[in-house]
């Protein structure tokens, strides 16, 4: 019998992707997916290509272009829109300038915004490693790639699917939705305007995120318009923190209060998936070890949505107390890490965003 969440998961899989020449055809198991988070962010600087290109030849079945505007409207892939850590441009002394302090969802940041340079602008700088405590290794391509825009990496995508011949996903997550709105930019309605205009997006495996409910009702009818096949993920905080369009419309619900049974049946009417942290799923102690699982994965099936969940990560600092090795918190620790993975494929989740696609996709073939 196909379930409804068996249909969901072949819904968003391959398996409704239409089959272009020189593609494989796609399989009807519905087999966990694996997001590429950032890219392939533990080998890689995040969000550059070489990040999106080890991801893709890892085997991810997507990969994860987070989207902040320029100053000119023109969507970026980084985290966020401070780029302090993830560029050179404290290196730049022509931008010293316009270094701020701003709030963003009510959170005080010090550094450079990308929304106060042109992508012209942007172009002159260089990507660096976000932790380079944690993972020296990609310290070494620090200066190598620059800030891609979307469109960029679509292309760049739709290329490696060609080249391949398997269909790649998208992810992409539009960021601080209500704080950009506020500065006047009008994030949404580029992102329409991007993947209507593009091939790829139009039939590819698409999954857009956002931790905010206001642009998804939005975005629904009108994403799945471009691309029938597209997905909508609401992306879910800390239960304790509160989702920022609401607080900017009056409402202190958190994310906690959008976990219940009956909340996640209101989810469902203008989302098809759900992101929560791992955390939300099985609960850490003070000390960083497992507690007992919650139930938010069966009351999510429930309620007729998926889980895509975030995030693996391979290095010990990351992994539960119960898997952590000798070797350090920095140390890389494979084994623990796809024991990680397979212990929440076991509570039934659908897919997941790894930093690590490769150990991703063997916890997967397990």
């Amino acid at each position: 019998m196909l379930t409804r969440r068996h249909a969901l998961i072949l819904a968003g899989g391959a398996v409704m992707c239409s089959v272009r020449p020189g593609h494989a055809a796609p399989s009807l198991a519905p087999v966990p997916l694996v997001m590429a988070h950032r890219g392939a962010s533990a080998l890689r600087p995040e969000h550059t290509l070489a990040s999106y290109a080890k991801a893709i030849a890892d085997g991810a079945d997507y990969i994860e272009p987070d989207l902040v505007p320029t100053s000119d409207g023109v969507l970026v892939a980084r985290h966020e829109s401070n780029i302090a850590g993830t560029s050179d441009v404290a290196d730049h002394p022509e931008f010293a300038s316009r270094k701020r302090t701003i709030v963003i969802d009510g959170v005080s940041e010090t550094g450079w915004f990308t929304t106060d340079f042109t992508l012209k602008e942007l172009k002159t700088l260089r990507a660096r490693e976000r932790l380079p405590a944690v993972r020296a290794h990609n310290t070494r391509y620090d200066g190598h790639f620059d800030i891609p825009t979307f469109e960029e990496v679509i292309d760049f995508v739709a290329a490696e699917a060609a080249a391949r011949g398997r269909v790649i996903g998208l992810i992409p997550e539009i960021k601080n939705s209500t704080h950009f709105h506020k500065l006047g930019q009008t994030p949404e309605e580029t992102f329409l305007q991007v993947i209507g205009a593009h091939e790829y997006t139009r039939y590819c495996p698409l999954e857009v995120q956002s931790f905010e409910t206001t642009n998804l009702k939005m975005l629904y009818g009108r994403v799945k318009a471009i691309n029938p096949q597209a997905r909508l993920m609401f992306l879910m905080g800390e239960r304790t923190q509160r989702v920022p369009d609401l607080v900017a419309s009056g409402h202190g619900a958190t994310f906690g209060d959008l976990m219940t049974p009956a909340a996640l049946r209101d989810v469902r009417q203008y989302a098809d998936v759900i992101g929560p942290s791992n955390v939300d799923i099985i609960p850490r102690d003070g000390a960083g070890a497992w507690l007992a699982p919650s139930s938010l994965i069966e009351d999510a099936h429930r309620a007729g949505l998926l889980v895509h969940s975030y995030t693996f990560r391979p290095e010990n600092c990351f992994l539960p107390l119960q898997l952590r090795n000798a070797m350090g918190d920095n140390a890389r620790n494979p084994e623990g890490s796809i024991a990680e993975i397979r212990r929440y494929l076991d509570l039934g989740l659908d897919g997941f965003f790894t930093d690590d696609p490769a150990l991703g996709r063997q916890a997967v073939r397990m």
